[in-house]
């Protein structure tokens, strides 16, 4: 059994997405915090919905995971105070899409999981369009 001094070194590939998200996040402002929020909420999405093509449960279910916490997370950020109704939508939005790929979870068609990701790019992109207009 080989032994390693960090959990981080068995995984290569973990460690480096860990470093990338922590220098992604290290100076990044609440906005620029949200857009990485769609952006990982997205590709593991799509991520699942590949894995689950090719019979990957293991990848399918971690991603599954992934998205529905970022999802959490994009809805825990909301401020209802100075959101008002955008953030109840988004709320609204954001518990469907959770409820959208959890159900696909236990299936085998990725559309759904497709769906659910192109729904996130498009608020991604409305988000996106706020900080440059």
């Amino acid at each position: 059994m080989v032994r390693y001094a960090s959990p981080l070194a068995a995984s290569p590939a973990e460690t480096y997405r860990r470093i990338d998200i922590a220098g992604r996040t290290g100076e990044a402002d609440p906005h620029r915090l949200v857009e990485l929020l769609y952006e990982e909420g997205i590709a593991a999405l799509r991520a699942a919905a590949h894995a689950m093509e090719q019979r990957q449960p293991g990848i399918r279910n971690d991603r599954i995971s992934r998205a529905t916490a970022i999802l959490f997370a994009l809805e825990a950020g909301l401020d209802f105070e100075q959101g008002g109704d955008i953030s109840r939508t988004l709320a609204t939005f954001y518990h469907g899409v959770r409820q959208q790929v959890l159900a696909a979870s236990t299936g085998n068609d990725p559309a759904p999981l497709r769906d659910a990701a192109e729904s996130l790019a498009e608020i991604a992109g409305a988000w996106g369009s706020v900080r440059a207009g």
